[in-house]
């Protein structure tokens, strides 16, 4: 299905939509998740991604002082929620499938479930550090890179477990996405060994890229050049994420690793409340993807937390 959402004559005379949803936080219920893809189905995604977040340490106070820690996961049921999107809506889903958390058998067994849901597309990333954690550390019996995880995933395509034991029957084939940052992935030492890696991933594989978030148009530009210079063929499909809320003027950057064009910082500096922050988001984000479409980008994809109504408005004045 990748193949044909991002082949180079698909939709010739549209721009895709794409969005991103998490999954509900443990015991809030749907409704929240729902109401999102309520809010933006009218314009017509082309799917929808659905992260998978790894479990955490908690600690809980017992009696007589001690403390005691266990695993909890915050964020369940990717893979139910992709299949509950999917029979409701219709809507093609693309669930998170990463090395951060997860062993072998953890993503073995996620595969199976969702041949099972007749899901075949993913994407795939190596994940976030726990929170615990100075630096990303690999689950016991997990991986360290997203390639790791990219050649369990053909391996399973061929008819074999991640042991080596044949799968009886094959079922769908995966294809597969994978994460892109235009200004380069915190851990990546420059921008040409990230590219490589890149690379690596499509020669595996990958059928599409999606980058992480950025307000600067010219690095979106700039990283695809130098990709397709290294050999990238693949379409780069940019990540946008319209700014909401004072914090943000210095929580993004830190978090995600990206600079905030110059003329943008000084418009948010000049807000007093959340509401005028979100209204320059709004503003700049419809710049941004006019701008992108001016240069062709076959889809938009836009990560919606703390974003979805300016998301909508967005969508309004470019769809």
């Amino acid at each position: 299905m990748l193949d044909q959402l991002y082949a180079p004559n698909a939709n010739p005379t549209s721009v895709g939509f794409s969005f991103e949803v998490l999954p509900p936080l443990k015991g809030t219920g749907t409704d929240t998740l729902f109401k999102t893809i309520e809010t933006l189905a009218p314009f017509h995604p082309r799917h929808i991604n659905i992260t998978t977040h790894r479990a955490e340490y908690v600690y809980r106070e017992l009696e007589g002082g001690l403390v005691e820690r266990s695993r909890v996961r915050r964020r369940p049921g990717t893979i139910a929620i992709a299949a509950a999107i999917q029979q409701r809506w219709g809507i093609p889903v693309i669930p998170h499938i990463v090395c951060s958390g997860s062993t072998k058998q953890d993503i073995e067994y996620a595969l199976l479930d969702l041949q099972f849901l007749g899901i075949s597309d993913i994407f795939i990333l190596r994940g976030d550090k726990a929170k615990e954690e100075s630096m990303y550390q690999p689950t016991p019996g997990g991986y360290t890179h997203a390639i790791e995880l990219i050649d369990q995933v053909n391996r399973f395509n061929e008819g074999f477990f991640a042991d080596g034991t044949p799968i009886k029957v094959k079922g769908m084939p995966f294809e597969f996405g994978v994460a892109a940052y235009p200004e380069k992935h915190e851990e990546a030492p420059n921008l040409e060994s990230d590219i490589r890696v890149l690379y690596e991933k499509q020669q595996r594989g990958a059928k599409v890229a999606i980058t992480q978030l950025f307000y600067d148009n010219e690095k979106y530009y700039t990283f695809v050049a130098r990709a397709r210079a290294a050999g990238v063929t693949i379409p780069i499909i940019p990540g946008l994420k319209p700014l909401s809320k004072l914090s943000q003027l210095t929580t993004v950057p830190k978090t995600f690793r990206c600079d905030l064009p110059f003329a943008l910082s000084e418009e948010l500096r000049r807000c007093t409340t959340d509401d005028e922050v979100k209204q320059v988001g709004i503003e700049w984000g419809i710049a941004q993807c006019r701008d992108l479409i001016a240069h062709g980008v076959p889809n938009l994809h836009f990560y919606t937390l703390s974003a979805v109504d300016s998301i909508r408005q967005i969508a309004e004045q470019i769809y």
